[in-house]
């Protein structure tokens, strides 16, 4: 409800009772503060006071005419320039300009004007030259609320970093699942990839051109959802027939449900059960880990960029990862296929992030992949020395495995 309104002097615009309540705050005994620091909270925080750059122009150009370095409380803080002078110091602003954006910064309660009896702007002094009384501009509401403009500007900034982090984030998630669903159509996974194809691009066009936090965080949180969607599609369609497959191709049946064939477990860190005739079989054909997952990140850390969310915290994200980066090099399906029969699931996606690292001394990574598990084939390939090399050139000359 309007509660009233009061008309300034010679038809100034009205002030609301609310403008005018701020305008008249008494300010702490004492009080002082920087002008050019509050200058630059209220250029921070423009868009929550309503005013525009035009409008910070000319309260630069007011400030300017402010002798001393900070506004004091019972000092004098009234400034009375002429509308050309002021014109002249907010670089050749035209004269209805200025007006306007006067208007503009009492409206926000960051000046207030004193009029004269005629309307004029000057100042009375006494026989030894000291102000006795002036009318322009008072500066003292910028004194009175250099705190809350220092807030408002925090504010923004911080809205303005969750609204950089969460734009990242977007990004990211976006990246993701195009090579996610790239991934499965190329590899011509089982599912209806056309819908979600569309879903991905109907989000993507959802996103506006300057979007808001709110807006940002909203679409994130739908392109999350789909990601989890198309990730659980492919880990319940493809590392679990992958498994499967590999199990068959061995003749093997692993009775323990506690396998580590995903076990984040380093070696050396849980109780080895006594081998059986089988296992070893098993560990002629799928070498085990020589190294930790710690360690094959350290190695290869460009794999990561792969992950879910850009991070790698499992050797099933290795996995995962591994599947999007074959298809990024080109290296196709069957040799990936054949390179985790001979060497492992584990191994092949650590070889897979090794080829990663070293992707731009490598003229063709299928070449180089399905080479390397016809080594292995004949016990002629480890993969200690290719990710101890990698350490070494990433600088980790002095971590051991294990």
């Amino acid at each position: 409800m309007q509660t009233g309104s009061v008309t300034t002097p010679f038809g100034r615009r009205p002030m609301t009772l609310a403008l005018v309540r701020r305008q008249t705050t008494e300010i702490a005994a004492g009080k002082a503060a920087d002008k050019w620091k509050i200058f630059r909270d209220a250029s921070a925080a423009m868009v929550p006071l309503g005013i525009q750059s035009n409008s910070l122009a000319v309260l630069d150009a007011l400030l300017s005419f402010y002798p001393e370095n900070e506004l004091r409380q019972g000092a004098q803080m009234i400034v009375f320039p002429s509308n050309a002078q002021l014109a002249l110091r907010a670089h050749g602003m035209a004269g209805a300009t200025l007006r306007r954006h006067l208007g503009v910064l009492v409206d926000a309660g960051l000046i207030v004007r004193k009029d004269s009896a005629n309307g004029k702007r000057y100042a009375r002094k006494d026989s030894a030259g000291a102000v006795q009384s002036a009318f322009g501009f008072d500066l003292s509401p910028l004194l009175a609320r250099c705190e809350e403009l220092a807030g408002l500007a925090q504010q923004v900034i911080a809205d303005r970093a969750n609204l950089r982090r969460a734009k990242e984030s977007l990004t990211i998630c976006r990246r993701d699942v195009r090579k996610l669903i790239s991934a499965a159509v190329e590899e011509g996974a089982e599912g209806d990839w056309a819908d979600a194809e569309g879903m991905y691009v109907a989000l993507v066009g959802r996103i506006p051109r300057a979007p808001s936090l709110a807006e940002i965080e909203a679409i994130l949180e739908e392109m999350q959802m789909l990601q989890e969607e198309v990730v659980n599609r492919l880990e319940a369609r493809h590392f679990c027939d992958f498994t499967s497959a590999n199990a068959a191709h061995n003749e093997q049946h692993i009775q323990n449900s506690n396998t580590d064939s995903l076990n984040e477990l380093e070696p050396g860190l849980r109780k080895q059960p006594e081998a059986k005739a089988s296992d070893l079989r098993l560990r002629d054909k799928h070498p085990v880990k020589a190294f930790p997952l710690s360690v094959v990140l350290k190695a290869c850390p460009s794999i990561t960029d792969y992950g879910r969310g850009g991070r790698v915290d499992s050797w099933r994200d290795l996995m995962s990862a591994a599947v999007v980066v074959r298809s990024m090099l080109g290296v196709s399906p069957s040799a990936y296929q054949d390179a985790c029969d001979v060497m492992g699931a584990e191994n092949a996606a650590a070889t897979m992030a090794c080829i990663l690292e070293r992707a731009n001394f490598i003229n063709s990574p299928g070449a180089y992949l399905r080479d390397l598990t016809r080594r292995t084939e004949r016990g002629e390939f480890s993969l200690g020395p290719m990710i101890m090399a990698l350490l070494n050139a990433n600088g980790q000359e002095g971590l051991k495995a294990g």
